[in-house]
């Protein structure tokens, strides 16, 4: 499946690193967002990931009886 938020923490990473060397509160700001964005993608896929293991668990316990 892949990690969906990793390009969107690497991306912010890059800008916070960017705006700190330059002294552009802007851009560091931009890249605590895009960090942030990387991070709720994460929790969402983690969140689906276990919603539909909870299923299949429940499902699979159903077909037993």
């Amino acid at each position: 499946m892949g990690d969906k938020g990793a390009m969107d923490k690497l991306k912010g990473k890059a800008k916070q690193m960017a705006g700190k060397a330059t002294g552009d509160s802007r851009t560091k700001g931009q890249g605590r967002a895009d960090e942030a964005k990387g991070k709720a993608k994460n929790a969402v896929d983690d969140a689906k990931g276990q919603s539909r293991g909870m299923k299949d668990s429940l499902t699979d316990r159903d077909d037993e009886s």
